[in-house]
């Protein structure tokens, strides 16, 4: 049809679906890690967990809409959220895990401000100093992993923002 006005492009929901389902996976990679190898989790390691569970809910509800609204608004928040995940994990990195404590911290004000440490305490409750909990997974840092993931996570948001522009 020439002349014909052509419509917006939908977002395409594979770039959500697949960094919801990567969010969740890390999550789970924590989880093992608590449960099975003994690395317990600080106040900042447990508030990255939920912001990768925030991230993914967001995108796989995104994805899962077929309104190019609700995925560009998705993808807005995903990278909102990742933007505060990678701020979490280098405060963790380079304050937090030099300090002898972080109770009561921002992290820890979060968590115990939403309850989720007593609604779900074998995924929400931080159960080490953040000193304690700096350990390495193939020599790098826990908090440099999760660092990447956001940085990974905010991409992908860019990236489906771009392409709707």
């Amino acid at each position: 049809m020439a002349g014909a006005a052509s419509s917006p492009r939908l977002p395409s929901a594979k770039p959500l679906a697949i960094v919801g389902a990567v969010c969740l996976a890390a999550v789970a990679a924590a989880l093992v890690s608590q449960h099975f190898f003994d690395m317990q989790p600080c106040p900042w390691c447990v508030l990255q967990r939920l912001i990768f569970v925030a991230i993914a809910i967001v995108c796989l509800l995104g994805a899962a809409l077929r309104v190019g609204a609700a995925r560009i608004a998705a993808a807005s928040l995903a990278l909102l959220l990742a933007i505060a995940g990678i701020a979490a994990a280098l405060w963790q990195h380079f304050k937090a895990a030099a300090s002898a404590s972080c109770n009561l911290t921002l992290a820890d004000k979060i968590i115990s401000g939403l309850q989720l440490d007593s609604a779900l305490p074998d995924v929400f409750a931080p159960r080490a100093s953040c000193a304690d909990a700096a350990v390495s997974l193939f020599g790098v840092p826990y908090d440099f992993w999760s660092l990447a993931l956001f940085v990974l996570c905010a991409i992908a948001a860019l990236s489906t923002l771009r392409r709707r522009a």
